[in-house]
């Protein structure tokens, strides 16, 4: 993770979550780790950690896509639970916090002690993005964090954001990792950096 330096003129850096802030496998892997342990509870059969062994190999290669119909192909798993995932992801509590990245963390006790303010801009489904966001481990940072997300916002989420707040679009930086957020960013004339 190498952040860049922060242009002086910059009053906001706006930070998406996943993969940016923290690693996104922490958050779902922990969802999948009481997914498969409610199972076993339930149906005593396959074993909770046979299931977690076979999600942590595929993850890697595969991340969430189709993860339970093949699951649920492997170990002959009712189609119902699917539904139970679901929800495990949107309220899940966690059996441990969420961590920052190191340099994320180092990079926004900077910005708060410079007085620049922090805005969160994040995808996907906006309870299981606060969900994630609650149960990390923020250091007394949270304090100072803004939180928007875009499936609130529209697809001019970054626009809405600088008029609301009533920033010049130079005065803003934007750190993502998806060819859509440079997209946002470009429409908005807003200067963007890729984490990728």
């Amino acid at each position: 993770m190498n952040f860049p330096a922060i242009p002086e003129q910059k009053k906001v850096v706006i930070f998406e979550l996943d993969d940016v802030l923290y690693p996104q496998k922490d958050y779902d892997l922990q969802v999948y780790y009481l997914f498969a342990n409610f199972i076993a509870y339930l149906e005593t059969f396959p074993p909770a950690q046979e299931v977690i062994s076979f999600i942590q190999k595929r993850y890697e290669i595969h991340q969430n896509d189709g993860m339970f119909k093949e699951v649920a192909a492997t170990f002959g798993m009712d189609t119902k639970y699917e539904e139970n995932l679901k929800l495990l992801f949107k309220n899940a509590k966690l059996p441990l916090k969420l961590l920052l990245f190191k340099e994320a963390l180092e990079l926004l006790q900077e910005l708060t002690v410079n007085r620049v303010k922090v805005f969160i801009l994040t995808g996907g489904n906006p309870q299981q993005q606060l969900n994630k966001i609650t149960q990390t481990k923020w250091h007394g940072l949270d304090q100072y964090l803004k939180v928007y997300f875009k499936e609130e916002l529209g697809e001019n989420a970054l626009g809405t954001i600088i008029k609301e707040n009533e920033l010049n679009d130079e005065e803003v930086l934007f750190i993502g990792k998806s060819e859509e957020d440079r997209g946002m960013a470009l429409r908005c004339g807003i200067d963007f950096n890729s984490l990728v």
